[in-house]
C-alpha cells in the first residue's frame, strides 16, 4: 500500500517507538527518509540505521532505526514533529532560521543542496523546505 507522506509515517513510528523505550524501529525505505535518518546520526538524535529487506515485501527495503538513550535512560528526542505537510510546505530563507531551543534542537530541512541540518543549512548559506523539527 503507498504512503501518501513516508515522512509523517517514519516521525510517527520514531515517536511511539520512543514513547515505549523502545531500541529500534523498522520503516518503510525511501530516499527522503535515508537522508533525515543520515541528519539525525550526524546529529546525535539516533545511534544508527541500516538498510534491511522487507520480509513482507521483496521489492521494498526498509530502514531498521536503533534509537539512542542517555545514560540514565532518559529520551535523547523528547519532541519530533512534521513541519512541511503535503497540504502545506512551509519554507524558510536562511536569514529566518533561528536555532531550536537555543541549540539543543534541530530543523531539518530539504535544501538544493541535499537534506540537511539548520546549523549546516545556515553554514551553506541556504534556506529550503522545513521538514521536520526535533527537540
Amino acid at each position: 500500500m503507498p504512503l501518501t507522506d513516508p515522512i509523517a509515517d517514519m516521525l510517527t513510528r520514531i515517536r511511539n517507538a520512543n514513547m515505549r523505550f523502545m531500541d529500534q524501529v523498522r520503516v518503510r525505505s525511501t530516499n527522503v527518509c535515508l537522508s533525515v535518518c543520515e541528519t539525525l546520526k550526524d546529529e546525535g538524535f539516533i545511534e544508527r540505521y541500516e538498510v534491511v529487506a522487507n520480509p513482507e515485501c521483496k521489492v521494498q527495503n526498509d530502514l531498521l532505526i536503533q534509537l539512542r538513550y542517555g545514560r540514565g535512560g532518559e529520551k535523547v528526542i523528547r519532541r519530533i514533529d512534521r513541519v512541511s505537510k503535503p497540504g502545506r510546505r512551509v519554507y524558510m530563507k536562511v536569514t529566518e532560521l533561528k536555532p531550536v531551543l537555543q541549540g539543543l534542537g534541530i530543523w531539518v530541512l530539504s535544501t538544493p543542496k541535499g537534506v540537511m541540518s539548520d546549523r549546516k543549512a545556515r553554514e551553506a548559506n541556504v534556506g529550503g523546505e522545513v521538514l521536520c523539527r526535533v527537540e
